[in-house]
């Protein structure tokens, strides 16, 4: 709390004449909050990208080698729907090519967090009224917010810029490509400030603005899987496609990035207007009723008309994708071709088996690795609803902590298997196959998903501050299983992943042992967690 005590004395020298008095303030506020979380984003999406160019030019390691890998994208409509058309088989381009897209992704997921975070989320739980009655600016909290998001941006093009010019020979390239992912995550993070103008609610604006990203991937995936050179209409419906567009390495577009800047602009004055024209905690989207008295009688109900919405959005973007990546899985053969490195790290993600049960595996590898965001983001419910007050209230009556924590639980867990059986129903359309084989290979992995789930429940009930660490565990696990194999990393660092402890199916046989102690082990976290959660105070 000192920084906040901090932050509430900004000297009373302000009043509607100064909408931006006090920015700096908070600005060092927000920056402090982010101290461990910040970072770890900027150096993992950089480092990640930079490791890229080794990654690539160790299994493409010659010219010819290239060559052939941007050919076969060319004659790939699935494969360009996921990774984008190559634009120069450069090193560079390749680079580019295969991780360009996902980090400025990601980059997005960074961006919308942090301007949230530090907007709608400090209203939500009561801080921004408290530093409010000192004299701070309407637009202070949106400016501070953005200026964090601004800085986690520039900090990773820097990266990107300087790791990737000595091992691609182009420092141009290099500035082009991270000046779009930095462009991507500064157009996401005015969409967010916009959301969180319009919502009432946290989560909401987190939703809407992520489903924004989800369709703008959409537009760009079925842009390129039309066409060959970026140049199809939905591409350029889509900010992802924009980015694209600015083909680094390959005669690089800078007037494409001259758009990024004019719709951020854009965006920030929107967002700036309405910060302008509302009360602080109000919104522009009215908040629905509840429902008529009667209607929720257990907490456990509650529990599933909170998270219901977000229960379904995840399951129907777990089935879409399922659908699109079952129908690439014949084509995984054409990204290979004779290349051995590249078949090995499939082979070190999905399995020894055949290439094609390999490249399912590792879609359903990386699809539990998203389902333990959902899961772990399923139990933090409990920590906001918990810190925004809501729950005290709620206990005060005749619902045990174990039964309203209960609730959440096994939205929580039972969701995680909700979704990955979405999943392999997808993968199963998609490809063609026998339903059985591929729903068990997706519900093999629970586990894993509910072991994270769990541990981010023991930190809520044991430590609450440091319930947001859980979000580190997820993170280390989904760069593990990501850039692990491609990196070919120790056997020892591999293991620190939960999912590397079971069997990757299609492919594999089914080993029980691994399923049981990961499952008996997140059963025990769970308890331990609940008695502890029943032995402290409720945070306010």
């Amino acid at each position: 709390m000192t920084a906040v005590a901090e932050a509430s004395r900004v000297p009373a020298r302000t009043g509607s004449t100064q909408p931006f008095a006090g920015t700096g303030t908070l600005l060092r506020l927000a920056l402090r909050q982010d101290r461990l979380m910040l970072p770890a984003w900027v150096i993992v999406l950089g480092a990640v990208t930079v490791s890229g160019a080794s990654s690539i030019e160790g299994l493409y390691d010659t010219a010819a080698k290239r060559a052939e890998l941007a050919e076969s994208m060319a004659t790939n409509g699935s494969l360009r729907a996921m990774y984008g058309p190559v634009f120069s088989d450069s090193l560079g381009g390749l680079v580019a090519w295969r991780f360009g897209g996902f980090i400025a992704v990601l980059a997005a997921v960074m961006s919308l967090l942090i301007v949230i975070r530090h907007t709608r989320e400090e209203e939500e739980t009561g801080r921004q009224e408290m530093l409010s009655s000192a004299a701070l600016g309407r637009r202070a909290p949106l400016t501070a917010a953005m200026l964090t998001a601004l800085i986690a941006n520039a900090g990773l093009a820097l990266i990107v810029t300087l790791g990737l010019s000595g091992p691609t020979g182009s420092a141009t390239g290099a500035f082009a490509l991270g000046l779009a992912i930095a462009g991507i995550g500064m157009l996401f993070a005015g969409m967010a400030g916009i959301m969180a103008q319009l919502t009432e609610s946290a989560r909401l604006a987190r939703g809407l603005t992520a489903a924004t990203l989800g369709t703008a991937f959409a537009l760009r995936a079925a842009g390129d899987a039309s066409a060959t050179d970026g140049g199809s209409v939905w591409t350029w419906l889509s900010p992802l496609g924009w980015a694209e567009n600015v083909r680094p390495y390959a005669g690089e577009r800078w007037w494409v990035l001259l758009m990024l800047g004019a719709a951020v602009l854009v965006q920030g004055s929107v967002a700036y207007v309405l910060a302008g024209r509302r009360d602080v905690g109000m919104s522009f989207l009215p908040t629905r009723p509840g429902p008529p008295e009667g209607k929720i009688t257990t907490a456990s109900g509650l529990a599933l008309r909170l998270q219901r919405g977000a229960l379904m959005g995840w399951t129907a973007g777990f089935f879409v994708a399922g659908v699109v990546f079952g129908g690439m899985a014949e084509g995984a053969a054409d990204i290979v071709g004779e290349n051995e490195g590249a078949r090995e790290i499939f082979e070190r993600m999905g399995g020894q088996s055949g290439l094609t049960d390999a490249f399912l595996a590792a879609i359903i590898g990386l699809c539990g690795l998203v389902a333990g965001l959902y899961a772990v983001s399923s139990v933090l419910r409990l920590h906001g609803e918990e810190t925004s007050q809501r729950a005290e209230p709620l206990l005060a009556n005749a619902v045990s902590r174990g039964g309203w924590a209960a609730g959440h639980l096994a939205i929580a867990f039972g969701g995680a298997a909700v979704i990955m059986t979405a999943a392999g129903a997808g993968l199963a359309i998609g490809h063609g196959r026998d339903t059985g084989t591929l729903l068990g290979a997706a519900l093999v992995l629970l586990p894993a998903v509910w072991l994270l789930a769990a541990l981010a429940f023991l930190l809520y009930g044991l430590l609450p501050k440091l319930a947001a660490a859980a979000w580190g565990v997820v993170g280390l696990s989904l760069a593990i299983g990501w850039i692990g194999p491609a990196l070919d990393l120790p056997e020892g660092v591999l293991n620190l992943s939960p999912f590397s402890h079971l069997p990757k199916m299609p492919g594999a046989a089914m080993s029980w042992p691994p399923a049981l102690i990961l499952t008996a082990s997140a059963a025990a976290l769970v308890a331990v967690g609940l008695t502890a959660l029943r032995r402290r105070d409720l945070h306010s």
